[in-house]
């Protein structure tokens, strides 16, 4: 959405290992080689991916990333071992979305409720 907001055509395959370039966000590969690093848990690898983001972005922009990172990860783990489902404005904002990343073949898809259930 924020794409879409900003005129421009965001990749979202690129979530799914599938980036080519920028994905249509500034800064775009190297925040995803950031993500890639920190999921990853390479000690080398991290240190690498967070050199190369520290040159592109200003020291705000990339607490801001490192901010958004943790907290996508600490409450879509915490959602998933919980068994939250999707609330129905969710659910249907989130249709197109979850479909062409195919979020359905994860295990915790099974607490997302189902078209018209």
């Amino acid at each position: 959405m924020s794409g879409k907001s900003q005129g421009s055509e965001v990749e979202l395959a690129s979530v799914n290992g599938e980036a080519r370039g920028d994905a249509g966000v500034a800064h775009g590969a190297e925040l995803l080689g950031f993500v890639e690093a920190v999921m990853a848990g390479d000690d080398a690898q991290l240190s690498r991916a967070r050199q190369s983001l520290r040159e592109v972005l200003s020291v705000e922009a990339f607490v801001d990333a490192c901010a958004v990172i943790g907290a996508f990860n600490v409450v879509d783990r915490i959602a998933d071992a919980t068994g939250i489902p999707l609330d129905a404005g969710m659910l249907g904002m989130s249709a197109e979305v979850r479909s062409e990343l195919d979020l359905e073949r994860f295990g915790s898809s099974a607490n997302t409720p189902r078209e018209g259930a």
